[in-house]
């Protein structure tokens, strides 16, 4: 009999009470689904989902009876959060599917443990906890947990047609949780049904991706996924580009203290091409801060490893400095991994340093002038006054910023009198 042992999250009072709760009178909750997998993992617990053979209206009664709020977020497909001790618990109505359409499903609400298990997508997703740790394994997960083996629960092209995210998710699940080879029939089950990934929301696919993106080390995953032609289909930009950047950024991100950015990883493996890249921004709904942080990498210029600090100052203030140091970041990566063998390459990879700190810590500076100050030399609100500031600035940043407030309204008087 296998337990949880140890985990601080199980033992709440809150949670307990509600588990108590909603295993009176016959009826049973276990904790389900990936609180139980990263518990076995030794990985980070966060959300704690409970399966219940409650109804939801009972489910509701229930909770708050016990004393907790009850949110119906999702009465009609069984689920009900309930907030207990500040913190969310999806509480769900055991379920089998009656109807799939490749995106969305249709159930029916039940109690039979086995049935809600074999609906899930992955045997290490379809684990159980009692309330005292206990797990209840009904679909073969925990040796699939003992080897780190990502697998379809039954027929993987079953699973898949029931929901075509589940390709994507396979990879992403590969990426936090897999070793080795990805399982060989969840792979050729993704190749075949790969068309089906069209059918998906643009949102669904950006969550996908941006999480698989989010793990420790997605190389290994962004790999198979190429091989299997299954990123090409959601990322049609990177086909020409080739994912061999991953790596090094992953472990330039280890080594120099980085935290693992999705962003700067997907820019890792797709052309710095302006026009693509607001094409991929729309295609996938990105954010508006995700597509104009994107949009400023693409269309900033590299630079230079030796390149002076004081002119990158002025780059910086012209430019977009986040989108430098996204630049600097894959350049430094890039000249880590080469100068193992290629002492010039290392070399490289100082200047990088070295400019990437510059920047990180750079701060614009202010124009020192401003149009009150030559409204007070006699020039007029309008066409004249901005060509005169948008000049002063010229020379201000030409100048490495180090003219003040009286060089500069010098500088405005003598353009006047020539």
């Amino acid at each position: 009999m296998t337990q949880i042992a140890g985990a601080d999250w199980l033992a709440r009072d809150e949670l307990q009470r509600l588990l108590n709760a909603l295993s009176a009178d016959g009826e049973e909750a276990r904790i389900a689904g990936g609180a139980v997998r990263n518990a076995l993992l030794a990985e980070p617990v966060s959300d704690i989902d409970i399966a219940t053979t409650n109804l939801p209206q009972e489910t509701v009664r229930r909770a708050e009876a016990a004393g907790f709020k009850a949110v119906p977020t999702g009465a009609e497909h069984g689920t009900i959060t309930v907030i207990a001790g500040g913190k969310p618990y999806e509480v769900t109505t055991l379920r089998a599917d009656v109807e799939t359409d490749g995106r969305r499903a249709k159930v029916r609400f039940g109690r039979n443990w086995k049935e809600d298990a074999q609906r899930r997508d992955f045997t290490i997703n379809a684990l159980y906890a009692e309330a005292d740790g206990t797990v209840v394994d009904l679909v073969g997960g925990l040796a699939d947990i003992e080897t780190r083996r990502l697998r379809f629960i039954g027929n993987a092209e079953d699973r898949i047609r029931e929901d075509y995210l589940r390709i994507l998710r396979f990879f992403r699940f590969f990426a936090w949780y897999g070793t080795g080879r990805p399982d060989a029939e969840g792979v050729k089950a993704c190749v075949r049904l790969k068309d089906g990934l069209d059918q998906l929301s643009a949102e669904r696919v950006w969550s996908e991706l941006k999480k698989l993106l989010s793990a420790p080390d997605p190389s290994r995953a962004l790999l198979w996924m190429r091989q299997a032609g299954v990123l090409t289909r959601v990322l049609p930009e990177s086909e020409k580009w080739g994912i061999d950047a991953i790596h090094p950024l992953v472990r330039a991100e280890l080594e120099l203290g980085w935290t693992p950015d999705p962003l700067l990883r997907l820019m890792a493996i797709v052309p710095a091409d302006a026009e693509r890249m607001a094409g991929l921004a729309e295609r996938l709904k990105l954010s508006n801060a995700d597509a104009e942080r994107l949009s400023h990498w693409a269309k900033t210029a590299p630079v230079a490893s030796n390149l002076p600090e004081d002119a990158l100052a002025k780059l910086l203030y012209r430019g977009d400095r986040r989108g430098f140091i996204d630049r600097l970041r894959l350049a430094l990566a890039s000249a880590r991994a080469r100068g193992v063998e290629d002492n010039k390459a290392l070399m490289e990879a100082g200047g990088f340093s070295r400019l990437l700190a510059y920047a990180e810590q750079w701060q614009k500076p202010e124009l020192p002038i401003r149009g009150r100050d030559l409204a007070g030399l006699g020039v007029n609100d309008g066409p004249r006054m901005g060509e005169l500031l948008r000049e002063l600035e010229n020379q201000w940043v030409d100048g490495g910023f180090s003219h003040d407030r009286g060089a500069l309204l010098d500088r405005a008087a003598t353009m006047l009198r020539d």
